[in-house]
């Protein structure tokens, strides 16, 4: 059983180089076809969602998963709509990111 991704193509490159499987979409009918194929398959323990792919993944396949114990589905919110709903922007975040990594308070 495998992990995987559903996010969009954007979001996508950063979990690939965590080395995780990615599935993506650009809407959300596309997002929940996709999560349906993907549970269908049975290959997955666990399925993280974009929330801003699909908002409601739990209730887009609330069909497919009946009687299924597995995948596991994980909504997160992805780093566009973090920093778009407020607060610090995505310079400030690296800037504090890399500060707390090596130490040192770079310009970005």
């Amino acid at each position: 059983m495998k992990i995987a991704v559903l996010t969009d193509s954007e979001t996508a490159t950063g979990f690939r180089l965590g080395g995780l499987e990615v599935h993506t979409a650009q809407s959300e009918d596309e997002a929940r076809e996709r999560l349906a194929e993907m549970i269908e398959t049975d290959d997955f323990a666990l399925i993280a969602v974009d929330e801003g792919l699909l908002p409601e993944p739990h209730e887009a396949v609330e069909r497919v998963m009946r009687g299924r114990d597995l995948p596991v589905l994980l909504p997160f919110t992805s780093l566009a709509q973090a920093f778009a709903a407020g607060g610090e922007d995505a310079t400030d975040y690296m800037r504090r990111l890399v500060k707390s990594t090596i130490g040192y308070d770079i310009k970005l």
